[in-house]
Protein backbone atom coordinates (compact mmCIF):
# COMPACT_ATOMS: atom_id res chain seq x y z
CA UNK A 1 0.00 0.00 0.00
CA UNK A 2 1.17 3.53 -0.81
CA UNK A 3 0.80 6.62 1.37
CA UNK A 4 -1.52 8.31 -1.10
CA UNK A 5 -3.85 5.30 -0.98
CA UNK A 6 -4.80 5.89 2.66
CA UNK A 7 -3.54 9.32 3.74
CA UNK A 8 -6.86 11.13 3.28
CA UNK A 9 -9.26 8.32 4.16
CA UNK A 10 -9.65 9.01 7.90
CA UNK A 11 -11.92 11.54 9.60
CA UNK A 12 -10.22 11.79 13.00
CA UNK A 13 -6.59 11.14 12.02
CA UNK A 14 -4.57 13.57 9.92
CA UNK A 15 -1.50 12.01 8.31
CA UNK A 16 1.73 13.52 7.02
CA UNK A 17 5.12 12.03 6.27
CA UNK A 18 8.64 13.42 6.33
CA UNK A 19 11.04 10.89 4.91
CA UNK A 20 10.16 7.66 6.68
CA UNK A 21 8.57 9.37 9.69
CA UNK A 22 4.77 9.18 9.57
CA UNK A 23 2.98 11.65 11.83
CA UNK A 24 -0.54 10.65 12.87
CA UNK A 25 -2.32 13.62 14.40
CA UNK A 26 -5.47 12.78 16.31
CA UNK A 27 -8.27 15.36 16.28
CA UNK A 28 -12.00 15.82 16.63
CA UNK A 29 -13.31 18.41 14.17
CA UNK A 30 -9.84 19.99 14.10
CA UNK A 31 -9.74 20.34 17.88
CA UNK A 32 -8.54 18.08 20.69
CA UNK A 33 -9.31 14.41 20.15
CA UNK A 34 -12.52 13.29 21.85
CA UNK A 35 -12.60 9.50 21.78
CA UNK A 36 -15.76 8.40 20.03
CA UNK A 37 -17.10 5.31 18.30
CA UNK A 38 -15.64 6.70 15.07
CA UNK A 39 -12.11 6.83 16.54
CA UNK A 40 -12.59 3.30 17.86
CA UNK A 41 -13.57 2.15 14.36
CA UNK A 42 -10.87 4.03 12.45
CA UNK A 43 -7.85 3.24 14.63
CA UNK A 44 -7.58 -0.48 13.69
CA UNK A 45 -7.93 0.40 10.01
CA UNK A 46 -5.27 3.08 10.37
CA UNK A 47 -2.85 0.63 11.96
CA UNK A 48 -3.48 -1.89 9.18
CA UNK A 49 -2.64 0.78 6.59
CA UNK A 50 0.51 1.90 8.41
CA UNK A 51 1.75 -1.66 8.66
CA UNK A 52 1.08 -2.29 4.96
CA UNK A 53 3.21 0.63 3.73
CA UNK A 54 6.92 -0.30 3.60
CA UNK A 55 7.92 3.36 3.31
CA UNK A 56 6.90 3.98 6.93
CA UNK A 57 9.90 3.66 9.25
CA UNK A 58 8.60 5.34 12.45
CA UNK A 59 5.21 6.64 13.63
CA UNK A 60 4.75 9.81 15.69
CA UNK A 61 1.36 9.78 17.44
CA UNK A 62 0.41 13.37 18.23
CA UNK A 63 -2.57 15.25 19.62
CA UNK A 64 -4.28 18.51 18.72
CA UNK A 65 -4.94 21.59 20.82
CA UNK A 66 -4.90 21.32 24.60
CA UNK A 67 -5.41 17.56 25.09
CA UNK A 68 -4.09 14.28 23.73
CA UNK A 69 -7.29 12.21 24.20
CA UNK A 70 -10.43 13.27 26.03
CA UNK A 71 -13.33 11.15 27.25
CA UNK A 72 -16.63 12.68 26.08
CA UNK A 73 -18.91 14.23 28.69
CA UNK A 74 -21.66 11.82 29.67
CA UNK A 75 -19.66 8.95 28.19
CA UNK A 76 -21.12 6.40 30.56
CA UNK A 77 -24.75 7.50 30.19
CA UNK A 78 -25.36 5.47 27.05
CA UNK A 79 -23.97 2.34 28.72
CA UNK A 80 -25.97 2.88 31.90
CA UNK A 81 -29.10 3.29 29.80
CA UNK A 82 -28.84 -0.25 28.43
CA UNK A 83 -29.05 1.00 24.85
CA UNK A 84 -25.76 -0.53 23.75
CA UNK A 85 -26.87 -3.79 22.17
CA UNK A 86 -25.01 -7.12 22.09
CA UNK A 87 -24.28 -6.56 18.40
CA UNK A 88 -22.65 -3.22 19.29
CA UNK A 89 -20.45 -4.97 21.82
CA UNK A 90 -19.59 -7.71 19.35
CA UNK A 91 -18.32 -5.09 16.92
CA UNK A 92 -16.59 -3.07 19.65
CA UNK A 93 -14.79 -6.08 21.09
CA UNK A 94 -13.37 -6.92 17.69
CA UNK A 95 -12.25 -3.33 17.17
CA UNK A 96 -10.61 -3.22 20.60
CA UNK A 97 -8.66 -6.39 19.98
CA UNK A 98 -7.56 -5.24 16.53
CA UNK A 99 -6.53 -1.86 17.94
CA UNK A 100 -4.34 -3.11 20.78
CA UNK A 101 -2.77 -5.95 18.84
CA UNK A 102 -2.51 -3.65 15.83
CA UNK A 103 -0.06 -1.55 17.84
CA UNK A 104 1.91 -4.64 18.75
CA UNK A 105 1.92 -5.95 15.18
CA UNK A 106 3.61 -2.84 13.83
CA UNK A 107 7.20 -3.62 12.91
CA UNK A 108 8.21 0.00 13.37
CA UNK A 109 8.49 2.06 16.57
CA UNK A 110 5.83 4.51 17.74
CA UNK A 111 6.76 7.77 19.45
CA UNK A 112 3.99 9.47 21.44
CA UNK A 113 3.99 13.28 21.49
CA UNK A 114 1.59 13.87 24.37
CA UNK A 115 0.48 17.49 24.22
CA UNK A 116 -1.85 17.52 27.25
CA UNK A 117 -4.27 15.48 29.37
CA UNK A 118 -5.08 11.87 28.49
CA UNK A 119 -8.40 10.83 30.07
CA UNK A 120 -9.54 8.13 27.67
CA UNK A 121 -7.70 5.15 26.19
CA UNK A 122 -4.63 6.24 28.11
CA UNK A 123 -3.35 2.69 27.71
CA UNK A 124 -2.49 3.52 24.09
CA UNK A 125 0.40 5.63 25.37
CA UNK A 126 1.74 2.55 27.17
CA UNK A 127 1.86 0.68 23.86
CA UNK A 128 4.19 3.28 22.36
CA UNK A 129 7.97 2.83 22.37
CA UNK A 130 9.02 6.34 23.39
CA UNK A 131 6.80 8.89 25.14
CA UNK A 132 7.35 12.63 25.52
CA UNK A 133 4.78 14.81 27.28
CA UNK A 134 4.17 18.41 28.32
CA UNK A 135 4.43 19.61 31.91
CA UNK A 136 0.65 20.08 32.09
CA UNK A 137 -0.13 16.57 30.85
CA UNK A 138 -1.79 14.08 33.14
CA UNK A 139 -3.14 10.55 32.83
CA UNK A 140 -6.54 9.48 34.12
CA UNK A 141 -9.12 6.77 33.37
CA UNK A 142 -12.51 8.49 33.11
CA UNK A 143 -13.92 5.96 30.66
CA UNK A 144 -14.53 3.00 32.96
CA UNK A 145 -15.61 3.12 36.62
CA UNK A 146 -16.68 6.78 36.42
CA UNK A 147 -18.72 5.83 33.34
CA UNK A 148 -20.19 2.67 34.88
CA UNK A 149 -18.01 0.27 32.91
CA UNK A 150 -15.71 -2.54 34.01
CA UNK A 151 -12.10 -1.60 33.13
CA UNK A 152 -11.56 -4.64 30.94
CA UNK A 153 -10.33 -3.40 27.58
CA UNK A 154 -6.63 -3.66 28.30
CA UNK A 155 -6.28 -1.02 30.99
CA UNK A 156 -6.49 -3.77 33.63
CA UNK A 157 -3.45 -5.39 32.03
CA UNK A 158 -1.24 -2.47 31.07
CA UNK A 159 -1.56 -0.05 33.99
CA UNK A 160 -0.67 -2.61 36.69
CA UNK A 161 2.28 -3.69 34.52
CA UNK A 162 3.66 -0.15 34.55
CA UNK A 163 2.56 1.11 37.97
CA UNK A 164 2.70 -2.14 39.93
CA UNK A 165 -0.36 -4.13 41.03
CA UNK A 166 -1.44 -2.00 44.02
CA UNK A 167 -0.90 1.42 42.45
CA UNK A 168 -2.37 0.18 39.17
CA UNK A 169 -5.58 -0.93 40.88
CA UNK A 170 -5.72 2.31 42.86
CA UNK A 171 -5.37 4.31 39.65
CA UNK A 172 -8.24 2.47 37.95
CA UNK A 173 -10.55 2.34 40.99
CA UNK A 174 -10.28 6.00 41.99
CA UNK A 175 -9.93 7.76 38.61
CA UNK A 176 -6.72 9.18 40.01
CA UNK A 177 -4.79 11.79 38.05
CA UNK A 178 -1.10 11.13 37.48
CA UNK A 179 0.66 14.35 36.55
CA UNK A 180 3.62 14.67 34.24
CA UNK A 181 6.37 14.78 36.87
CA UNK A 182 4.98 11.73 38.67
CA UNK A 183 4.41 9.94 35.36
CA UNK A 184 8.10 10.41 34.61
CA UNK A 185 9.15 9.01 37.99
CA UNK A 186 6.79 6.03 37.59
CA UNK A 187 7.99 5.18 34.08
CA UNK A 188 4.78 6.11 32.25
CA UNK A 189 6.68 8.63 30.10
CA UNK A 190 10.30 9.01 29.09
CA UNK A 191 10.68 12.79 28.98
CA UNK A 192 8.76 15.89 30.14
CA UNK A 193 9.12 19.21 28.33
CA UNK A 194 7.54 22.63 28.94
CA UNK A 195 5.18 23.03 25.99
CA UNK A 196 3.51 21.20 23.12
CA UNK A 197 5.89 22.72 20.57
CA UNK A 198 8.86 21.38 22.53
CA UNK A 199 7.24 17.95 22.74
CA UNK A 200 6.60 17.77 19.01
CA UNK A 201 10.13 18.88 18.19
CA UNK A 202 11.64 16.31 20.54
CA UNK A 203 9.33 13.53 19.30
CA UNK A 204 10.41 14.32 15.73
CA UNK A 205 14.08 14.17 16.77
CA UNK A 206 13.61 10.76 18.37
CA UNK A 207 11.63 9.53 15.38
CA UNK A 208 14.24 10.58 12.84
CA UNK A 209 16.97 9.02 14.97
CA UNK A 210 15.08 5.71 15.04
CA UNK A 211 14.34 5.95 11.31
CA UNK A 212 18.08 5.87 10.72
CA UNK A 213 18.52 2.51 12.48
CA UNK A 214 18.92 -0.52 10.25
CA UNK A 215 15.40 -1.77 9.47
CA UNK A 216 16.10 -5.38 10.44
CA UNK A 217 17.65 -4.31 13.74
CA UNK A 218 14.73 -1.99 14.49
CA UNK A 219 12.07 -4.55 13.60
CA UNK A 220 13.45 -7.26 15.84
CA UNK A 221 14.28 -4.85 18.66
CA UNK A 222 10.70 -3.61 18.74
CA UNK A 223 9.24 -7.11 18.61
CA UNK A 224 11.53 -8.22 21.42
CA UNK A 225 10.69 -5.26 23.67
CA UNK A 226 6.94 -5.70 23.13
CA UNK A 227 6.88 -9.43 23.95
CA UNK A 228 5.96 -9.04 27.66
CA UNK A 229 3.01 -6.82 26.73
CA UNK A 230 1.87 -9.20 24.00
CA UNK A 231 1.98 -12.17 26.36
CA UNK A 232 -0.03 -10.33 28.99
CA UNK A 233 -2.68 -9.13 26.53
CA UNK A 234 -2.98 -12.53 24.89
CA UNK A 235 -3.69 -14.01 28.30
CA UNK A 236 -6.18 -11.49 29.70
CA UNK A 237 -7.49 -9.03 27.10
CA UNK A 238 -10.43 -11.04 25.74
CA UNK A 239 -11.47 -12.15 29.23
CA UNK A 240 -11.56 -8.54 30.34
CA UNK A 241 -13.48 -7.43 27.27
CA UNK A 242 -15.97 -10.25 27.76
CA UNK A 243 -16.63 -9.28 31.39
CA UNK A 244 -16.95 -5.61 30.44
CA UNK A 245 -19.50 -6.47 27.75
CA UNK A 246 -21.43 -8.91 29.98
CA UNK A 247 -21.90 -6.37 32.77
CA UNK A 248 -23.05 -3.71 30.33
CA UNK A 249 -25.48 -6.01 28.53
CA UNK A 250 -26.88 -7.27 31.87
CA UNK A 251 -28.56 -3.89 32.27
CA UNK A 252 -31.11 -4.81 29.62
CA UNK A 253 -34.58 -5.33 31.18
CA UNK A 254 -34.77 -8.96 30.09
CA UNK A 255 -31.75 -9.70 32.29
CA UNK A 256 -33.45 -8.36 35.43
Amino acid sequence: MRFEDYADTFKVFRLSRDGGVLTVRMHYRDEAMVWTALAHKEMPRLLDAVRSDPENRVVVLAGTGEAFIRTPEGYGDVYRSGKVKPSDWERGLGEARRMLFGFLDLEIPVVAAVNGPVTGHAELVLLCDAVVCTEDSYFQDLAHLPGGLVPGDGVQVLWPMVLGPVRGKHFLLTAQKIGAAEALSLGVVGEVLPAAADVEKRAAEIAHQLAGVDRLVMTHTRQLLQRPIRRALEQDLMTGLGVEAYVSISRFPEFD
